[in-house]
This record gives structure tokens, C-alpha cells and sequence, in this order.
């Protein structure tokens, strides 16, 4: 080791004087993808992180029985190693328990491998739109700070991601995982930078959402129906089932939106809850009509009996009479129509509305199936 680094400059990378740029071969081996946050918008995964590059200036002689050598992390700082970072990272660490968790392995060839063990919050580019029918796509992005691509390109190695197959999410399902090479340059830079990428595709678990939020909110909704089938003077009892159910159908609204970011477009979760809402809004403002009609039966019924009540002392008492039998017909006949009114409104409101809901549930599950909002 000491002949090797005698005149080993780590400040100067390889093939520098022939302007051979360094190929860089990356293989990510990832150990799990912990959180996956909606509201503020990033994913944290924990990998090995696997470069291997040749640097003919590490070659030695194998003849004394030496495959490669293992240096230790206080020696590594005497080679040169590519200057990596993750493009989208937000926060990230190299782990230190018990000692940094970080290899190198040099070659007799000059062949380098280099690995570390990295834990870091990305960020992820989501498109909220058809939340929580939704599918993602979260990318990682590794790019060379300094150098650009006369001097170091990177590329995927034969096996780029390495990753347990059957990994399980709480939210979501790997669908898969899709690498590419991104070289790009920069305002007011001539030269571009190398560039690697990889593409995690996500489809959201549907079930927690079906039973916490749709199937809930479902019931609610067919809740504020039974007021149409009880007795129109039963104020208390349909004005109970309203106010119940546009509470409940308010505060399970907020919850379900609580955990997400304030977003400027409409989500699918926003137009179901708004409809359960209107629905059972409607189905108190229905009571409230036939309530009306009620009311106003029994205010005529009562002014009619003031009525004749009353003597009359300039009539003989046959006009008495007779006009006390037509007043009566007279009201007998508007309380029958006005309370055929009110049964009839709750009569039509029991086919009506759980027609136009089930109508809704049909085109709002059709449309959220069949469409695809664009993820780039």
C-alpha cells in the first residue's frame, strides 16, 4: 500500500492527462422503501450504493497472494472517488453504527469498488389528482457535482436495482422499478453533466381508504334517507337524522383530507366527500320543505277555528250556519291537498335520491378507472 499511494494524487482523477473521462459503473441495492408522504411530497428508502471505476494507477503485482485490498475508512480518503450526489435529496445519511458504514476494494487491475450504506428523505413529484385511486411514480436522481463528461460519465451496471421482490409497502404496491441515463446541462455551462435515474412506480392500496372513507361516508349518506319514510310531524326524529348526518358527513370530510397537501386542483377523494355532503344537506333541506307544508296546514286549521269560534251577531243563524259548513269543506279540501303535497315530496325523495346517487357512484367510479392524469 505504501509503494501505491507514494505518487497517488487524490486530487486528480484518473486518465485525467490522456482526457479519457472515467466510466463509472452504479448499482443501487436497496435494503427497503420506509415512508412514502402525501403531504409533503417525498419517500425515504435505505440502499447500498455501489460504484466500481478502474484507476490504472492503483495497479499492483498479485504474486504474493493479495486478490484485492480492503481498505479501511481512514485510508479511502487517499483515493479518488467520484463526486456523487442525489439530485433530489432532501435529507440523507451514511450510517455510523457501530463504525461508517462505507467499503472500498481495490483490485490488482486497478479495478475500484466503492460502497456505502445511505438512508435519505427524497423528494417525489406527485400528482394528487386521483387520490387515493391514484398511481406514482418517485425518482432518484445521482449526478456528478464537479465534473462534467470529459472527465466522468456515469453508467448503470449490468444489474442497476437490486431489491427484494416481494418488498411490502403499507401504502402503496411496487409495480416496478425502470432506470435511464439523464445527461444535462446547464444555463451558462458549455459542457453537460452525467446523470443516472431511476423510476419507482407505485399504485396506492385501495383498501384502507375503501373502509375508512367510501364505505363509511356510503352509509351516512343512506342514513340521512330513512328520514324520508318517517312521519312528517316527527320534527324531532328527521331534524335528529339531518343534523347527524351533515356533521358527521363535515368531520369525516376534513379527516380525510387532513394528511394530504393544499393542493390547487380537485382530487377524487374532494368531489366524493362534496357529493355525500350535498346529499345529505339535500336530504335536510327536503324535510325542511314538507315541514313547511305541514306547518302551514296547522296554521289555517287554527285560524279557521278562531274563526268560528267568534258569534256573529248581525247573521240569523241559518247564514251562520251555512257558512261555517263551507269554511269547513273550504279546509278540508287545502289540508288534504297540502298534506298529499308533503307525502308526495317524501315519496318521489325516496326514488330520487338514491337514483341520482347510485347514478353518481356509476359515472364517478367509471371515470376514475378508465382515466390516467399525466404523472410527468
Amino acid at each position: 500500500m505504501e509503494q501505491i499511494f507514494e505518487k497517488y494524487d487524490p486530487t486528480v482523477p484518473p486518465n485525467f492527462m490522456e482526457e479519457i473521462p472515467v466510466e463509472s459503473s452504479i448499482q443501487l441495492y436497496i435494503l427497503s422503501i420506509d415512508t412514502i408522504n402525501d403531504s409533503s411530497m417525498d419517500f425515504s428508502v435505505s440502499m447500498f450504493i455501489r460504484q466500481r471505476w478502474t484507476d490504472i494507477r492503483l495497479k499492483y503485482n498479485n504474486t504474493i497472494g493479495v486478490s484485492r485490498l480492503e481498505l479501511d475508512t481512514k485510508v479511502m480518503k487517499n483515493v479518488w472517488v467520484p463526486d456523487m450526489f442525489i439530485t433530489n435529496e432532501k435529507k440523507a445519511d451514511i450510517h455510523h453504527v457501530t463504525v461508517p458504514n462505507m467499503l472500498m476494494h481495490i483490485y490488482p487491475n486497478g479495478n475500484i469498488l466503492y460502497s456505502m450504506r445511505v438512508t435519505g428523505t427524497f423528494s417525489c413529484e406527485m400528482n394528487l389528482q386521483k387520490y387515493p385511486l391514484d398511481k406514482q411514480i418517485c425518482s432518484l436522481g445521482l449526478e456528478s457535482y464537479a465534473y462534467t463528461t470529459d472527465n466522468l460519465v456515469y453508467r448503470w451496471n449490468d444489474d442497476p436495482i437490486v431489491y427484494d421482490k416481494h418488498m411490502s409497502l403499507p401504502q402503496f404496491q411496487l409495480d416496478g422499478i425502470t432506470t435511464y441515463s439523464c445527461d444535462k446541462g446547464y444555463h451558462g455551462i458549455k459542457h453537460k453533466y452525467t446523470c443516472l435515474k431511476m423510476d419507482i412506480a407505485l399504485t396506492r392500496n385501495f383498501g384502507y381508504h375503501l373502509t375508512q372513507i367510501y364505505i363509511p361516508s356510503f352509509l351516512i349518506v343512506i342514513l340521512s334517507w330513512v328520514s324520508f319514510w318517517i312521519n312528517v310531524d316527527a320534527t324531532p326524529a328527521r331534524i335528529s337524522i339531518g343534523i347527524l348526518t351533515v356533521l358527521t358527513i363535515a368531520t369525516q370530510s376534513s379527516g380525510a383530507r387532513e394528511s394530504l397537501p393544499k393542493v390547487s386542483y380537485v382530487k377524487a377523494i374532494d368531489i366524493w366527500m362534496a357529493v355525500c355532503l350535498l346529499f345529505v344537506f339535500g336530504a335536510l333541506i327536503e324535510f325542511a320543505f314538507v315541514n313547511v307544508l305541514s306547518r302551514v296546514e296547522r296554521r289555517r286549521k287554527s285560524s279557521r277555528s278562531k274563526q268560528s269560534n267568534e258569534p256573529n251577531l248581525h247573521s240569523n243563524d241559518k247564514t251562520i250556519n251555512r257558512d261555517k259548513m263551507a269554511d269547513f269543506i273550504l279546509f278540508v279540501k287545502r289540508s288534504l291537498t297540502n298534506r298529499e303535497k308533503a307525502r308526495i315530496v317524501d315519496k318521489l325523495s325516496r326514488v330520487i335520491f338514491p337514483f341520482v346517487f347510485l347514478t353518481f357512484n356509476f359515472f364517478y367510479w367509471s371515470v376514475y378507472a378508465l382515466w390516467e392524469p399525466e404523472l410527468r
